[in-house]
């Protein structure tokens, strides 16, 4: 494993999270539930736009246990599109950065790009041009090494 440490900061600098390692890979999602998430947050005050040109949401998949928050966690609340959506997406209310995205029964954090440092090891991440049967499996092949466990993110504090 790599031991690269990779930054994830919102605009105001107020919260910051590190991911270790290479990230399982890099997308960019354009599914229905991605876009109306983006185009709710993207409306927040002083949000910055998180949408490719083409409606995508580009991300850096990253396994839990990898990352953590540094600092600002007194400023992370969750957005859900549905109360009882297992998907949250989780904005720094500060300057209303949307950082990550938690599918909360999977073992992995889905980081927004925009909001991740570029290093080597985000660069050496594989980046499938589509949503792909190797895309599971890179997802599953991540889990093995964490013993199908699925941590928790605990640091998030509320709702938006």
């Amino acid at each position: 494993m790599s031991t690269e440490v990779t930054s994830v900061r919102c605009l105001c600098g107020k919260v910051e999270l590190e991911a270790v390692g290479i990230p399982i890979l890099t997308t960019v999602c354009h599914c229905d539930g991605c876009r109306e998430a983006a185009d709710e947050l993207e409306e927040l005050p002083g949000a910055e736009p998180v949408k490719m040109a083409d409606g995508g949401v580009p991300y850096v998949v990253y396994r839990k246990d990898r990352v953590i928050c540094l600092k600002g966690a007194e400023h992370l609340r969750e957005h859900r599109l549905k109360p009882d959506s297992p998907t949250r997406r989780v904005v720094a209310t500060c300057c209303n950065s949307f950082l990550m995205l938690d599918f909360t029964h999977g073992h992995w954090i889905t980081l927004v790009r925009q909001r991740v440092e570029a290093t080597q090891a985000v660069e050496a991440a594989p980046h499938p041009a589509r949503t792909s049967p190797m895309f599971f499996v890179r997802l599953f092949a991540s889990w093995l090494p964490m013993g199908l466990k699925t941590p928790k993110i605990d640091y998030v504090n509320g709702v938006l």
